[in-house]
């Protein structure tokens, strides 16, 4: 599959996701509830569900957006560009347009995330629903055979087959010798960052690190020369 693909074909995306407020006793008394009953499986006897809410950005109905990072590979260099914000609805919206424009462009569009299949994909697309945002054809995998999806997820190219174990991409991009994205914070830290020191242009940064260092792994994966540091910038487009 690899060996035919054109690398400026791939959109590289990465979100950062965090709980849907900043905090447990702001939920209405349903949200609580429904928290309660989701967060058992995260907690110990001895936790509570408000313990435990600093994780409820992993789930799509508990979370929210508030950056989406994407990268394209042109000419030797990877061009980022960001949505960002407390807006959720913003930032889906501007998202699926720029999605959308990608798509129609005369080439065999492709998404490329780690973990996307089973966390971007589905976490962006869901939020699409909740915020009445339509889903890109790209993104959206209704009725779809196998061969129609347009979807790479550099964590399911590594494991070839093997469905045992997840593969961070720290740890991916430091046996590959890649410089790892995690070198400032890591994702248990973005909600903390978000809503108790309210720099969110730290996260961003943290997220184009992201979407860099999936480029960067794919082009591994393909055999093909890494992108120099200095090729790597933020630009609109």
């Amino acid at each position: 599959m690899l060996d035919n693909l054109k690398i400026e074909d791939v959109l590289f995306i990465d979100i950062e996701t965090v709980p849907a407020v900043s905090d447990f006793d702001i939920l209405d008394d349903a949200m609580k509830t429904l928290w309660d009953k989701k967060s058992r499986q995260l907690r110990t006897e001895e936790q509570s569900a408000e313990d435990v809410y600093g994780k409820a950005g992993i789930y799509s109905e508990f979370g929210k957006i508030i950056c989406i990072s994407v990268g394209l590979i042109a000419e030797k260099s990877l061009r980022l560009k960001s949505f960002y914000g407390d807006d959720e609805k913003k930032v889906l919206e501007d998202f699926s347009a720029m999605l959308s424009k990608f798509a129609k462009a005369p080439k065999d569009a492709l998404l490329c995330a780690h973990n996307g299949k089973e966390f971007d994909y589905p976490y962006i697309a869901r939020r699409m629903i909740i915020n009445n945002v339509r889903i890109p054809a790209l993104l959206d995998n209704a009725g779809k055979k196998p061969w129609e999806i347009k979807l790479l997820d550099t964590m399911e190219l590594w494991k070839f087959g093997d469905y045992k174990s997840y593969t961070s991409l720290d740890l991916l991009t430091t046996v590959l010798g890649i410089p790892t994205p995690k070198d400032d914070i890591d994702g248990s830290m973005v909600a903390g960052i978000y809503y108790g020191d309210k720099d969110i242009e730290r996260i961003v940064k943290y997220c184009e690190k992201d979407v860099a260092a999936i480029a960067q792994v794919l082009l591994r994966f393909m055999n093909k020369p890494l992108i120099e540091p200095d090729r790597i910038i933020s630009v609109t487009f």
